[in-house]
């Protein structure tokens, strides 16, 4: 089965910021790679170290993230589940959101993915099916350029979920 099609592992790894910098290498990188698997990114963002504050932090993975190569971020692809669905969702609606991945992955040749963070649990399958398609009408190189922001974002919103686990209550990005 490939990658993205098994369920996302349990709990992400959680740190908080002040530990970014004294974590050891081979620590952060394995609580980066749980956040964008991109090795690259990986390693850009833990060279930075170290962080004065959250927003810099952020603004290093943000900038490491939009210095990808297509190669990159296809590697990171690989890693990506398919977003989840919410656990009452009807069956025709799975049979509907996966032809729309089908359809997706067969013309762009990778998994679709979208930030999802703040949807609200009963607007997520209106949001994916609506965004998936409206994506199927992108040429190969805008939907290259949606698709590595969705990363990016994904990637945001992973670090500082793994920052809020760890203690960092007051985080409002």
């Amino acid at each position: 089965m490939p990658a993205h099609r098994l369920p996302d592992l349990p709990g992400r790894l959680a740190i908080p910021v002040e530990h970014v910098n004294a974590a050891s290498d081979e620590d952060l990188h394995q609580i980066l790679l749980s956040c964008l698997h991109s090795p690259r990114w990986s390693r850009r963002v833990a060279e930075h170290r170290p962080y004065p504050d959250l927003d810099s932090l952020l603004a290093a993975a943000d900038e490491a993230a939009y210095d990808l190569t297509w190669a990159d971020l296809t590697e990171a692809l690989a890693a990506e589940s398919l977003p989840a669905l919410p656990p009452d969702t009807y069956s025709a609606a799975h049979t509907a959101l996966s032809a729309a991945h089908a359809a997706y992955e067969a013309r762009f040749g990778h998994v679709f993915v979208i930030c999802l963070d703040g949807v609200a649990p009963a607007e997520v399958l209106d949001r994916l099916l609506e965004a998936v398609r409206s994506r199927l009408t992108n040429d190969p190189e805008e939907e290259r350029a949606v698709t590595a922001d969705e990363l990016r974002r994904l990637a945001r919103g992973r670090l500082l979920t793994a920052l809020r686990g760890a203690g960092n209550c007051a985080i409002n990005h």
